[in-house]
């Protein structure tokens, strides 16, 4: 099992889990390169189950990435990690990460796809029920997952957990077929209020059933339990809100 530092060990702590979790790192592609994600699910796992695709943040698919996959498995769920960069690409500076983020802001249509190739491996997986898997994101894993679901992708729902939120000219939210949350930092000078009622804005006038739910007080990656930005108040009421609409998308 992934031995995780003392944060990240409280933080999956907070979700109880009598049973035990099965690991895979799972190789797959996109184009001709290679990517390596990461699967956790239920050992006790017989039968197709709802699936959650999780983004990383602009550091890659590091620590923080599999402490939530694993938390989300421990709901029950097949729970896996996209790896958005390319096997290897871990960056470990915030320059070195802001630039390797900033190649997939330049270039949406390569981010997208390379959630899709994630999101195919997954719904290939004979342990997914492939008519209910949710796309979750952090930071820029969050636009990317909101990104994907302009693509019309036939999906469950779209999380996105303090990413930035795009507007299109001309908008293409009109294909976006499932029911979006988007949680966000009321003090995140990332995300200021003018980016929140133009993305509303966009989503409304496309018929788009969405949620927008602001935290008062927490900056930007307020779910990082490692960082000082972390903002455990608003972490807890995110996690509880991802959790309910789990439940009335993709029910276990």
């Amino acid at each position: 099992m992934t031995a995780f530092s003392a944060p990240h060990a409280a933080l999956l702590d907070t979700v109880p889990f009598a049973g035990s979790l099965t690991e895979e790192d799972v190789p797959y592609a996109h184009d001709d390169v290679a990517l390596e994600g990461y699967l956790a699910v239920d050992a006790a796992a017989s039968t197709p189950r709802p699936a959650v695709l999780i983004l990383h943040d602009w550091t890659g698919p590091q620590e923080y990435t599999r402490l939530r996959t694993q938390m989300i498995a421990r709901l029950g769920y097949v729970a896996f990690a996209a790896d958005l960069y390319g096997a290897g690409v871990r960056p470990t500076e915030p320059a070195d990460s802001q630039a390797e983020a900033e190649r997939y802001y330049a270039d949406l249509p390569l981010l997208r796809a390379r959630v899709r190739a994630a999101y195919d491996t997954l719904a290939a997986d004979p342990r997914v029920d492939a008519s209910r898997i949710v796309v979750a994101g952090y930071c820029f894993g969050g636009s990317a997952a909101l990104e994907f679901s302009r693509t019309g992708a036939a999906l469950a729902g779209v999380v996105s957990f303090h990413g930035l939120l795009i507007t299109h000219t001309p908008g293409d939210a009109e294909h976006v077929a499932a029911p979006i949350l988007v949680l966000t930092g009321a003090a995140d000078p990332v995300v200021p209020d003018d980016a929140v009622i133009a993305f509303q804005s966009e989503l409304r006038d496309a018929g788009v059933d969405f949620e927008i739910v602001t935290y008062a007080g927490a900056p930007h990656a307020f779910t990082l339990p490692e960082i000082p930005l972390y903002h455990p108040k608003a972490d807890a009421r995110s996690w509880s809100r991802f959790r309910d609409f789990l439940d009335e998308v993709a029910p276990v």
